[in-house]
């Protein structure tokens, strides 16, 4: 009986451990969601599921509904694993040198410039050049999803670039929202997270072990980074930062399955439940939606390549074992799917809803564009290098193959 349960379990154990798995989630989520938000019957009732407004009958200031729990809070696990994985690679891996830490920043920051000068340049002479921040985002749950979708097609290092490159694009573009877009930016709120990082920190200097005054510390900066007014799912990032390498492992462990199969979902379902107008097109016609597309489906695979090329050449950075320059082209694309924030600061630069409703559907064509773009860029790059690779074995004939052919 024991050997027949070993059975049955082992594919599921593959199956929950491969990675491709939750970028095709990811991918059937938007769909159901995409579905459902658009549909006559279920539309109101999907709506409401996400967005409906909590009463907690307190002064204490929390996600307002089912939606903002998601992005705010359980992103935070995904962002903690995301930046245990950076840390990791920081310290002892392929990012480990200052050459190769280097190159992350600079193609994070090509991908945020080009794409917003090509916004600029768009709506220039127009009232809607405030938007210019939305294409400057790389959703990293969706970006990675596809990537391990793609599976040996994107090799290690290329992943570990793509998730350092759209973590710091995450800080950057929360950066421009509380910069040039926060009307409620806290300075308090950030000084007291700031002391609470501090005393995260702290721990590690005096040696305390890891457990519950951690957590709770954790918790109350969790807090104070959302009442500060910037994006509070970042503060994953900081706790993994401040927690001691040798219990990463044991963290990454307990949380990684919850994270893969019910926060990424739960977060594809929440976000993507956005109703498409009959008028999808108009989205094309406008200088707005075309700022969009081209800032993310051009201007970010661009202005990553640049960037990192400028810097290789310098030599100031240096590219991952393994990694090819052909490979950045295609982690651009990977990076232009800017959904999450890209709608957040669209929430922002516009009041006008007709102009949130044609960003919202320019982003989702870029989405599109850029999944499409990439996965067939990736395909087609693997296939020409087998191709090659066969070619070289058929030309290398041996010198006994060689002599009975001259015979």
């Amino acid at each position: 009986m024991k050997k027949i349960l070993n059975k049955a379990i082992n594919p599921l154990k593959i199956l929950i451990n491969d990675s491709r798995i939750v970028g095709l989630m990811l991918i059937f989520c938007t769909i159901i969601s995409l579905s459902l938000a658009n549909s006559n019957t279920y539309q109101a009732i999907y709506a409401n599921l996400w967005n409906n407004t909590i009463n907690y009958h307190t002064n204490i200031h929390l996600p307002e509904s089912f939606a903002s729990w998601i992005n705010n809070f359980l992103m935070s696990f995904f962002f903690l694993m995301a930046g245990m994985e950076i840390k990791r690679e920081l310290l002892s891996g392929e990012l480990s040198s200052f050459k190769k830490a280097l190159l992350p920043f600079g193609a994070a920051l090509g991908g945020m410039v080009v794409p917003a000068l090509i916004f600029v340049a768009f709506n220039i002479h127009t009232s809607y050049v405030n938007g210019w921040g939305i294409p400057t985002a790389t959703d990293i749950a969706f970006s990675i999803g596809i990537a391990s979708l793609l599976g040996k097609r994107v090799p290690v290092g290329l992943k570990i670039l793509l998730m350092a490159l759209a973590i710091i694009d995450d800080l950057g573009a929360i950066i421009i929202v509380a910069v040039f877009y926060g009307n409620h930016f806290s300075w308090v709120f950030m000084a007291i997270s700031a002391l609470l990082y501090a005393m995260l920190i702290a721990c590690n200097y005096l040696k305390i072990k890891f457990g519950a005054l951690q957590i709770v510390l954790s918790l109350v900066l969790w807090y104070m980074v959302y009442n500060s007014g910037i994006e509070a799912s970042i503060t994953g990032v900081l706790v993994a930062f401040a927690t001691p390498t040798k219990f990463l492992p044991s963290i990454e462990k307990a949380i990684h399955r919850y994270v893969n199969f019910l926060i990424l979902p739960l977060f594809a379902l929440a976000n993507t439940a956005i109703f498409l107008p009959s008028d999808i097109g108009a989205a094309l016609q406008t200088t707005v939606g075309l700022g969009i597309i081209f800032g993310l489906v051009v201007g970010k695979p661009l202005g990553i390549f640049i960037f990192s090329r400028v810097l290789v050449a310098l030599n100031m950075a240096s590219l991952p074992r393994g990694v090819k320059w052909k490979q950045v082209l295609g982690m651009g694309m990977l990076a232009g799917i800017g959904f999450t924030m890209s709608i957040f600061t669209t929430m922002l630069a516009f009041k006008d809803p007709a102009f949130q409703n044609i960003a919202k559907i320019a982003i989702i064509i870029s989405v599109v564009l850029s999944l499409i773009l990439s996965m067939a860029y990736f395909i087609l790059l693997t296939f020409k290098e087998k191709v090659m690779e066969f070619e070289i074995k058929q030309n290398e004939i041996s010198p006994i193959q060689q002599s009975l052919a001259s015979a």
